[in-house]
């Protein structure tokens, strides 16, 4: 059985990010930190709604197995 390899995210710590997660939800905010399991630390984060409709939620932990698209946007 092959070896897991931890996530490559060191580079784009203190990114914003675009966080497609599963059930439709999208979020963007600033990457502060992971984990091997790819959880995430999100701070500053924003839930995108339908229609454009913004909810600010703050800092939030993302389970890895619920991440479907994970886009680096601009360096913060």
């Amino acid at each position: 059985m092959s070896k897991a390899h931890p996530p490559e995210l060191k580079n784009d710590l203190f990114f914003l990010l675009s966080v497609k997660l599963n059930g439709g939800r999208h979020v963007q905010g600033i990457l502060r930190g992971f984990d091997p399991f790819m959880n995430l630390v999100v701070d500053d984060c924003l839930e995108m709604g339908p229609g454009g409709q913004q909810n600010t939620i703050g800092m939030v932990v993302i389970r890895g197995n619920s991440i479907i698209m994970l886009e680096a946007l601009e360096r913060v």
